[in-house]
Parts: C-alpha cells; structure tokens; sequence
C-alpha cells in the first residue's frame, strides 16, 4: 500500500467576507457571487486587504456543480454560496448529467469576471474543484464511498464524467486568460478517505486527469495543487519535487506569480497560507512521473 501522508489544512473551513471589506465596499449578498462586475470588484476588495499577489475566484467550491445541474444556496456574506438539496440518490444518475455550458449561468460570470481582472492588470487564480468535492454537491457523499467500495468500475466512469468537464472548465479559463489555477479537492483527502481509498483515487483518477490537464498548460500559465493532492502523488510514486531558483527569498503567494510559466505544477503549502516565506529562495515545482 502507499504511504500517503496527511497536510494539516486550516483552511479549508474558512468562509464569508472579512466585516471590514463588506464594510469598505459597496456590495450586497449573494449578488457578489453571482455577477460579473460585482464579483471582480470584491476579489479586487479581497486582494488588497489580505495584502496578496493576486485576485482569487470564485468564492466557493459549488460553480461547478451548479453548472451541471446542481443545486445551491448562495448564502450570504458570512456564510458564502453552498449546496443545499441533492439532485442524485444513486451514483448512477451522476453519468446522465449535462455537460457544462460556458456561455451562461454563474460559471460565465466568473470566467467574465476573471478576463475583466486580467485586463485591468491583475493576476487571478481560478479555482478550480476536484470530482469528490463537485460531487458532494450533487448527491449524499455517503453512496460515493459505498460505491467506492462496492463499484470502483462504475466510479471510475463517473470520476472522469466530472474529470472531462474540469478540463474543459480549463481549457475555457485559457481562452479568457487565466493564467493560474489552484486545484484542490479537499473532500478526497486522506483523512477521509483513509489510505486504500485515497490510493484509488490518485490511481483511478488524479495522475491521469493531472497528465492531460498537463497539456492545456502553455508557457504563460501553472497549477498550482492542494498538497493534500500533492502528498497523494508524492506517497503513490507518481510524482516528486524539484527546487527551481526564486530571484530572491519572498512570499509564498509572490513566488508563485514569478512562477507562472516556468513550472506546470506547484503545491507544497496551501495557496491561501499568505504569510509563508521561502527564506531559502527555492521554490518546489510538482513534477509528474
């Protein structure tokens, strides 16, 4: 069995918008979430008040989801948007749902909102979520993990169903700019999975969707990936570090802008983690197998 190893993530709970930038702005509730100018303008609002290289959307992990069908309770500002009623009872139903249309719904607004933040010169990451995550929307996780069990080969299926619709989420994000993605499905970690079933994953799904995401990438763009995905493929064996020289010891958040283009994939602290520093001025680019 692989020895997959656990990242601590103290991020992965935080939701809603500080007070002070509901305060500062001139926003309202869930209409932030939902258009395109008002959305850019609170990333922008984020930005400047957490002090970091770049502008992050969107505000949640269900854009996905809801664009293929899913339903969602956009929430407010101190709680953001989430799923609310389950559109599947049974995992078979997962491969009859529709294919994401990017000229509409929510997911435009923020693939919008992300080309008006590049023109005005911004960097933005797009987040991106993984299938466990987008599924947790659509249907009760608990038959997710019975089907694991039970149908790995049915799963497989419905793995790459949601896998197939992220890359063409990125390859989309590409024609609007997007130069950074962060990747990460925290639902999928070990620490819930356990370790037989986190091995599944990375073998069933993870390395071979990260190998043809690989190919969208271009000399302008990188992922950067939760490293709770990253430990997966570093205690699978399918992927390893390499140091890559900074230009000087900085940010976390800084060094993966002046990485953007120069490494495909990054991940060895969380994106959100704004005040690590690379005092030693290397950065560890992810390096697929």
């Amino acid at each position: 069995m692989a020895d997959i190893k656990d990242f601590h993530c103290t991020y992965d709970n935080l939701s809603g918008i500080p007070e002070e930038v509901v305060r500062q702005g001139t926003f309202s509730f869930p209409e932030a979430y939902l258009h395109t100018d008002m959305m850019a303008e609170l990333a922008w609002a984020l930005k400047t008040h957490e002090k970091t290289a770049f502008c992050e959307l969107p505000f949640c992990h269900t854009v996905e989801a809801e664009a293929m069908g899913g339903n969602v309770n956009y929430g407010d500002s101190k709680a953001g948007p989430r799923g609310k009623d389950y559109i599947c009872t049974d995992v078979e139903e997962l491969l009859a749902l529709p294919e994401i249309d990017f000229s509409k719904g929510r997911i435009h607004e923020v693939l919008t909102a992300c080309r008006k933040l590049r023109e005005q010169g911004e960097h933005v990451v797009l987040q991106v979520s993984g299938p466990l995550t987008v599924l947790n929307v659509l249907i009760d996780p608990r038959q997710v993990y019975k089907a694991m069990r039970k149908t790995p080969d049915l799963m497989k299926q419905i793995f790459w169903k949601v896998g197939e619709e992220l890359v063409r989420f990125m390859e989309t994000a590409k024609e609007y700019d997007v130069e950074l993605f962060s990747y990460a499905d925290s639902s999928g970690g070990v620490n819930i999975l356990g370790p037989k079933m986190a091995e599944q994953v990375v073998n069933d799904f993870t390395y071979r969707f990260l190998k043809k995401v690989e190919t969208v990438i271009d000399e302008h763009m990188m992922i950067h990936l939760c490293p709770k995905t990253v430990f997966a493929l570093l205690g699978t064996q399918k992927a390893e570090f390499s140091n890559v020289k900074l230009s000087r010891a900085m940010r976390y958040d800084e060094a993966c802008v002046e990485m953007i283009g120069k490494v495909k994939f990054a991940g060895q602290m969380c994106i959100k983690n704004v005040n690590y520093r690379l005092e030693d001025g290397m950065f560890k680019s992810v390096v697929l197998k």
